[in-house]
């Protein structure tokens, strides 16, 4: 659990940094991300990161709070309500100082954990690992919609093939989530990777595949960014297909921007 907790951590941050020198209005600058504020989204990500190291500490309270906010979730209510109103009496350095607090404790529950033990999450069980790249990637893809929305292009690391290999190995799970057949082969990904060296999925076809820079795919699978607003190059119609509704994040199926609307010129 070392090498994925020391990049959680980094990833968490990465993204803290970068809310420490927010002024008070960019806190509420509005993103393209249903119109989520910056302060939006590290609530977000505070409150799933308390609730994860509630998962972790206290199951059973786990499981209590989370059927709760299922039945909020039934009713229509919006995760980004619920958090203003757990979080709304924060300020911007107010919030992130707690974020912290929780990020920090999270990373160093995880970190003792077994990499195959079991933990409760908003759907299946998952395990520690998985939880913790789970983890990983909903930080870079809330950080990405804080970076966006200041219009700053953020370092890219090789943090990014935990979230590559989440979306590659999501494929099937995001047809079945829709109800729909899985291709009956994986596609060949390969993705050019921050340090220049190359990481690859699959077996290797001329006919069914993903080819471009890792950020532009993990920028898809997280539904930042819509295919036509990326470089990738994609072989066969199942794989289109696919990338028109990847999403590697839990829950119901969602739908990513549409093209241009989250193109962001910095």
């Amino acid at each position: 659990m070392k090498d994925i907790c020391a990049d959680l951590l980094a990833e968490y941050g990465e993204l803290a940094a970068l809310a420490e020198n927010l002024t008070a209005p960019q806190w509420l600058l509005r993103s393209e991300f249903y119109g989520w504020t910056a302060w939006d989204e590290v609530a977000h990500l505070c409150y799933f990161d308390e609730t994860a190291l509630q998962s972790v500490t206290h199951p059973q309270a786990f499981a209590r709070d989370a059927a709760l906010l299922g039945q909020r979730m039934a009713r229509g209510e919006a995760i980004s309500v619920v958090a203003r109103e757990h979080f709304g009496s924060l300020a911007g350095p107010e919030l992130l100082a707690r974020w912290r607090l929780a990020y920090g404790r999270l990373v160093s529950a995880l970190s003792r954990l077994d990499p195959k033990a079991r933990l409760a999450w908003y759907g299946p069980t998952m395990s520690a690992r998985s939880f913790t790249t789970a983890r990983l990637m909903e930080t870079w893809a809330h950080g990405q919609d804080v970076w966006d929305v200041v219009r700053l292009r953020r370092p890219q690391t090789a943090r990014l093939k935990h979230i590559a290999h989440l979306g590659v190995t999501t494929f099937g799970w995001t047809f079945v989530n829709r109800h729909l057949a899985p291709p009956s082969s994986a596609p060949y990904v390969e993705l050019s990777a921050p340090a220049g060296d190359t990481w690859t999925w699959n077996e290797a076809s001329a006919e069914h595949f993903v080819r471009g820079s890792a950020e532009d795919f993990c920028l898809l699978v997280t539904q930042r960014r819509h295919l036509d607003d990326t470089a990738l190059q994609v072989g066969g119609d199942n794989i289109r297909q696919w990338l028109s509704m990847a999403q590697c994040f839990a829950g119901p199926p969602a739908n990513g921007p549409a093209p241009g609307v989250r193109r962001v010129v910095y």
